[in-house]
């Protein structure tokens, strides 16, 4: 099973992709969420000038932010820039689109989304809101085609999994894998904090480094319907509720994957911490890598956060063994 690193990309995610590839991480993940994070392409583009080994990629794109052209060229010149370390993952949107007060796309767009995108990215003409379009860019504008770069679907539920069977090179998942999708390419998030020995899971260090984490749980339950099933869920939603329903999204996802904000904090504790938000220690997260990897997964990309995410880095490295 290959370790890769996600990030909740912020200015500083270009130096913590050096540090990852210095350590042996596979890959770098940067999230696409421009409500909350930098620009995803950006943000790889410096740190593949910056580096020479570890695979790159944006998970997940979210279709409705761009035109597929418009990633087309991204991804074209991401592959120039990074020759062979590029992968791209697609998603119907979670923050990339709850932090635009829009709901996840239908996967009927995504998929014909990704049919554009392939095929303009192998040198085709292809039909998008009723017009012809092709890359055009001759030698020195971008690689010849075809442009060879594998693509992930960001998928949970099975109208994502079927997407990802008939489009998929992979699939990248964020919670337990749908028992529907077989694939030789399963990549997982993971958050949280490796402790050290006899650390306290709720002290203000790992509060800092594993709440996110845990605060995501939140966010996602609620949009879903079921933030009561929580530890202090009903009390969470109260707060929450409190913010007129015209602004409330942004409300839910302030510091989303970055750190829990005021109304997380509220319903955040050691135990929260440790069953939510991945404050374990490395035997039990060697554990944990254990069993996911029985389950079928073949890429962990964990995704560090709070105010030292070098730690965060070379802790999690430590323990997987890097």
């Amino acid at each position: 099973m290959e370790i890769s690193c996600a990030f909740a990309t912020s200015l500083d995610t270009p130096a913590h992709i050096v540090l990852a590839e210095q350590l042996g991480y596979r890959r770098a993940w940067c999230y696409d969420s421009p409500a909350l994070y930098p620009d995803v392409w950006m943000t790889l583009a410096l740190a593949a000038a910056r580096t020479s080994r570890i695979g790159l990629g944006p998970g997940v794109l979210i279709p409705s932010l761009r035109h597929p052209m418009a990633n087309a060229s991204a991804i074209a010149t991401l592959a120039a820039l990074a020759p062979g370390r590029v992968v791209v993952a697609v998603g119907s949107g979670f923050t990339g689109r709850l932090t635009l007060g829009q709901r996840p796309l239908k996967w009927s767009f995504v998929a014909a989304y990704l049919r554009a995108l392939r095929g303009l990215l192998r040198g085709e003409a292809v039909e998008w809101d009723g017009a012809m379009m092709q890359m055009l860019q001759p030698a020195g504008f971008a690689p010849t085609r075809p442009i060879a770069v594998p693509l992930l679907i960001g998928a949970g539920g099975p109208k994502g999994v079927a997407v990802a069977q008939q489009l998929g090179d992979g699939i990248f998942i964020s919670a337990t894998r749908d028992a529907r999708f077989a694939a030789a390419w399963v990549a997982r998030l993971a958050v949280g904090t490796v402790l050290e020995p006899g650390e306290d899971p709720g002290s203000a260090r790992v509060l800092a480094a594993a709440g996110h984490g845990a605060a995501v749980a939140y966010h996602g339950a609620y949009e879903r319907g079921g933030v009561e099933a929580l530890p202090g869920g009903a009390a969470w939603r109260a707060q929450i509720e409190r913010v007129p329903a015209r602004t409330r999204h942004l409300a839910v996802h302030e510091g989303h994957l970055i750190a829990p904000n005021a109304t997380d904090r509220t319903v955040l504790n050691g135990a929260v911490l440790a069953r939510y938000g991945g404050a374990l220690d490395a035997a039990a997260w060697r554990e944990r890598l254990a069993r996911w990897q029985q389950e079928g997964t073949t890429e962990v990309a964990y995704q560090p956060a709070g105010p030292d995410i070098p730690r965060e880095l070379a802790a999690f490295a430590r323990m997987a063994g890097l």
